[in-house]
């Protein structure tokens, strides 16, 4: 098994191949250009990440800077937005569904090292692929960890460290991340503690 078989095996490898690192300085180069448009290039940016993303759906709207070890190994649905600093750790493949929201400063993790100090030294890596399905909203500030789930329509509050998958359609906090309720007929009617939707 190559090293590029073992990256996408789940398996321990060494990252400092010397043709993993050119491929990831071709990544950078694109992100360089992304991160360096006007507020007006709309289109630019879209043309560069569907360069850049292995799939980007339709109104998708990334709030540079932008931060990935890959680009290519990230697939998102129709209309995804994200906040300044997302950051894609996607050494594995990362799934985002439609209409999922990213706070500011979310990190979306695929990549981990071994715990035993002398692979560390090493610097051996292994990388497990993230799903995330439609219609989630994931606070600024949270990280969410290799080889997570998160279910369709489910929230994950501010600074959450999601170590564990999250089913669908409840609010998920903390660190690390538990399930505190599911959304439920009190969602529908107020949209902030006490404050009425009146739309």
């Amino acid at each position: 098994m190559n090293v590029k078989e073992r990256m996408a095996s789940g398996k321990i490898y060494f990252c400092t191949d010397e043709e993993l690192m050119k491929e990831q300085t071709a990544c950078l180069e694109i992100l360089y250009d992304f991160n360096a448009t006007r507020p007006t290039e709309s289109d630019k940016r879209a043309a560069i990440l569907k360069r850049l993303f292995a799939e980007v759906g339709e109104n998708c709207y990334i709030e540079p800077p932008l931060h990935a070890n890959w680009g290519k190994h990230t697939h998102f649905g129709n209309n995804v937005y994200a906040n300044f600093n997302l950051t894609l750790v996607d050494d594995a493949d990362i799934y985002v569904g439609d209409s999922v929201m990213f706070g500011p400063n979310v990190t979306v993790a695929t990549a981990g090292h071994p715990v035993e100090p002398s692979l560390r030294r090493k610097v051996a890596q292994f990388n497990i692929p993230v799903k995330i399905g439609n219609n989630v909203w994931i606070g600024a500030g949270a990280v969410i960890l290799p080889g997570i789930t998160i279910g369709d329509d489910s929230v994950i509050g501010a600074g959450s460290v999601v170590t564990k998958d999250i089913p669908s359609g409840v609010v998920a906090a903390g660190n690390p991340c538990r399930i505190l309720r599911e959304i439920g007929e009190r969602d529908r009617l107020y949209y902030y503690k006490n404050r009425e939707i009146d739309i």
